[in-house]
């Protein structure tokens, strides 16, 4: 039997310099995360977890409700910073490094995190919650680039494509063996909940 995370990237939120852990969901993302409970409300969920900063928890809050847990924050799977969070760059700069960091993982710009770093930080928190909880059902309210970062140490064709590929919202269940290899990745989130 496996054990199963279901990664949710959260829901659309507004981009607000300086406010990269408190900025909350917009009201359309706050719409689709209404859509991210009715997908997994089926689910026998047995802990949701998130990222700390608020965008991603409010994405599984409602699930957690109804589910009547708690969601446990962990600071090792916020968001990846490709640069210092005190920088502004253009939205092409940003992405072409993004690119160069999948290609080289020690790779990233002045103050940022390389893909190796990410890794090292949030993958122990990945395997003591396939140790605690295996055979169960496991929430992450999680980000685009360390979501991928995370599926990157399992399995490298989650890359940049993959990244370029996902929405927000977006979620993926991903299957783990009892060794903690990844078998199966599906997607639920798809055109019906955009």
């Amino acid at each position: 039997m496996s054990t199963s995370i279901y990664m949710v990237r959260h829901a659309k939120s507004p981009f607000t310099f300086g406010k990269e852990s408190s900025r909350r969901l917009s009201k359309e993302g706050e719409t689709d995360a209404k859509k991210v409970t009715q997908i997994l409300i089926d689910k026998d969920i047995d802990v949701v977890v998130s990222s700390s900063y608020t965008r991603a928890v409010q994405t599984v809050q409602e699930l957690a409700n109804y589910k009547g847990l708690n969601v446990i924050t962990y600071e090792e799977l916020k968001e990846r910073p490709i640069k210092g969070l005190n920088y502004k760059l253009p939205e092409k700069e940003i992405t072409d490094a993004i690119k160069l960091s999948f290609e080289d993982k020690n790779f990233c710009l002045e103050g940022g995190e390389s893909v190796y770093k990410a890794q090292k930080r949030a993958i122990p928190i990945i395997m003591q919650l396939l140790k605690i909880y295996q055979q169960k059902n496991i929430v992450i309210g999680t980000h685009g680039n360390i979501m991928t970062i995370i599926m990157n140490y399992f399995d490298n064709r989650y890359g940049y494509n993959f990244w370029k590929s996902t929405s927000k919202p977006d979620i993926y269940r991903l299957d783990f063996d009892n060794k903690g290899s990844l078998i199966e990745v599906e997607r639920l989130w798809n055109s019906l909940f955009k």
